[in-house]
Formats: C-alpha cells, structure tokens, sequence
C-alpha cells in the first residue's frame, strides 16, 4: 500500500487529507478501525520512542501518546505491590510488554485518557485486556497474537484503531514538512542516546549508578519525541512526570514535578485507603483522587461532590502532611531538552526527589546551575546533545 486515505486532518474542516509514501511502500498496515491524521501523527511518533527505549536498554517499552507528546513512557521492570495497587493491577500476573504499558499509562492517568498506545514488543493478550478496560484511541505494535487482536476488535464497538507497522523499516535520511506552502528539509533526529552522553559530569558529585544512567537514557528518549520546550522526571524505568510544550524551561519544570509529586502523592497510605463506591468508574476514580489530592480540596467537598464518589466522607490529606510525605521521594532522574538557563530549575526539581540530571549545557549561566546542583549534591551530566522536536 503506497497510500492512505483518512477522515480529515488536524479538523474536520480540513479535507482531503492523506499519508502516502514517496518510495515504495506504506510500513503500517491498519488492522482494524479508520485511524485520523493525528492517530498517526501519534502512532509513528510513539513507535519511534519505544523502538528506541527497546534498543537503548534491551527492555521491552512502551508509551502512552496524547496530541503528539508522551503522557507516559516506560520499560518493564518488575511493579511492587504498592503501583499494582494504583495502577489497578492488583493479583495479576503481568507480561514483560504489558508491566511497561501498565507503567507508562500510571504514569499519569489523566493526561492518559484516551491515548494511543505503543508497544516495542508483540501486543500479546494480557496487553489487550487491560486496553480493553482503559479509555484509548488505538495501538500500534510490530504484531499481535490471535488472542490479542480479537480482543482488540472488540474494542470501542469494533472501531479501535489497530496499527501493524514493519519493525525493519528505516526512514530515508532526510525529511520534509511543508508548512504555509512552503518545504523545509531537515536530516532526521537519527542521533542514538547511550550511557556514553553521560561523561561530562561538571558537578562535584559524580556517581551516577547504573539504574540511573537507564533512567536518564528513559528521559531523554523520551523528550527525544515530545514537543519542545520539554522536560522529563522518571524513576524505576519510567517517566513520572513530563512537562511538555511551555515557552519556559521553568514551567516544564514546574510541570513536570507537580506531575511527579501527584504520582507519588498516590502512593500516601491515605490515598491508597480511600473507599471509592462500587458504581464508580475507573476515569472518575482518577478524577476523584485528583481533587482529593487538590489545594482547595475542602472547597470542592462542600459542595457535596463527595457523597457521589466516596463511601464516606475522607479525612483530607493536609499540606504538612503532603510535605513530609514527598520528603520521602529520592533517585529521581531529570533530562531537559535544552539547556537550563538559571538554578531555579534546579531547585525545584530537587522538591520532586532529583538526584540525577542530564541536560545539553552551553548556558551562560551554567557555572550558576552546577553551584546550585552542588548545593544540594546532586549529579549533572552535560551531554552536549540538544532534543528540541517540533
């Protein structure tokens, strides 16, 4: 197929709209559904970060895309029982592929409702089942096993949008966009993150373990496909908080780590106590522990919201308490995708538990951002390598 016809573009307004290959043949082939422009803006972007995660840490990956930046990206490593719990996988034996998937949509719930998915590895069964259950527009995987794809065909009354693309595919080296009636050219991001970007460490503090050496390989892999300005915390083998598309590196930052302290914030024994009532579904769940986790939390209650969400009334989860609890987050990994330019980032990455970063450098403040990751004995690699995408 050389050729695809879709629905419409960006908006229903905007017709014809279509993908098609210059040189032989379309490597996707639609398995199921009618997907939109953006599914497949989403579809080869998310392949594109997960292919790379596979290859980078020879673990299975996966990503949870919404409007063409991760909501979540993930490898698979084994869950403890307590993100079994808020990622709703309690008692279930979990594939290698389908614990990355279950990491990357936990990551942050919210942003993830009705994403496009995507697996570095065979969508199997396990996989499909748990998509089945979850808000999502479509997949795409280099194959499915039979179980997998009829469970998927069920999916949104038999419209879910599967995608099989060629894992062999190589993209010609340069590229073009055409914006305005007008063709810019530009060599593909083709550049490959490895545990070498990591040798320039400026900061007096130089250990970086080897999981956090994967956990900065995650993050700037990640913003690798995340539209720019961009910043990225993962910890454990997965992104906790990505702050994605702010004209400021502080806003990404800011971001990223509220972001961050609410994936955390959920594992507080008070959020993992709350009775919800049986009738509740998944998405208002999420919701629920969202303004449970909210400022004007007390505010929103009063309004007797709560008696149509909770089995009884939740003591609140103080500010001071929040406090002490986040005191307990460490080994967070940070990647920037462009140089920051003051320490003030720096300082409030390190309230989300930042003990490791990995940004371009070339500030002319830079000497002021390494005094401030010395301040609080923090390693910094610059590597050199800017990750803008646009």
């Amino acid at each position: 197929m050389k050729e695809l016809e879709l629905k419409y573009g960006c908006n229903p307004n905007q017709k014809p709209s279509r993908i098609y290959a210059k040189e032989g043949e379309l490597p996707v082939k639609i398995l199921n559904g009618n997907p939109g422009y953006i599914n497949l803006l989403d579809a080869l972007n998310s392949w594109q970060l997960v292919k790379e995660l596979k290859e980078a840490t020879g673990l299975a990956a996966a990503t949870s895309f919404k409007h063409v930046s991760p909501a979540g990206a993930a490898v698979a490593i084994p869950l403890n029982e307590t993100l079994k719990k808020i990622y709703f996988v309690e008692g279930i034996e979990l594939s290698d592929i389908a614990t990355a998937y279950v990491r990357a949509r936990g990551a942050d719930r919210m942003s993830s409702y009705g994403d496009f998915a995507a697996l570095s590895d065979e969508c199997d069964e396990q996989t499909a089942r748990f998509l089945l259950r979850e808000v999502s527009d479509g997949i795409i995987a280099p194959s499915y096993s039979k179980e997998a794809l009829d469970i998927l065909k069920r999916k949104r009354k038999g419209t879910y949008v599967i995608i099989q693309i060629d894992e062999n595919y190589e993209p010609r080296e340069l590229e073009t966009k055409d914006l305005y009636g007008i063709t810019f050219e530009q060599r593909r991001n083709d550049i490959k993150i490895t545990g070498d970007v990591f040798k320039n460490l400026p900061t007096k503090n130089k250990l970086i373990s080897q999981n956090a050496k994967r956990d900065l390989i995650i993050a700037l892999i990640t913003l690798k496909y995340t539209q720019s300005n961009s910043v990225c915390y993962v910890k454990d083998g997965q992104a906790i908080g990505i702050g994605a598309g702010q004209q400021s590196r502080i806003h990404c930052t800011r971001l990223a780590g509220n972001k961050a302290d609410i994936w955390y914030l959920r594992q507080n024994p008070k959020v993992l106590n709350l009775q919800f009532k049986d009738n509740l579904k998944r998405a208002d769940r999420d919701n629920a522990i969202d303004v449970y986790l909210s400022d004007d939390y007390m505010d929103i209650l009063s309004d007797g919201i709560w008696e149509n969400t909770f089995v009884k009334r939740p003591e609140p989860l103080t500010s001071s308490e929040k406090i002490e609890w986040l005191k307990n987050l460490n080994g967070v990994a940070l990647g920037s995708d462009a140089f920051f330019p003051f320490g003030d980032n720096i300082k409030r990455a390190r309230k989300s538990g930042v003990e490791y970063i990995a940004q371009p450098g070339g500030s002319i403040r830079d000497d002021n951002v390494i005094e401030v990751c010395d301040q609080y004995n923090i390693a910094m690699a610059f590597t050199g390598i800017r990750l803008f995408e646009h």
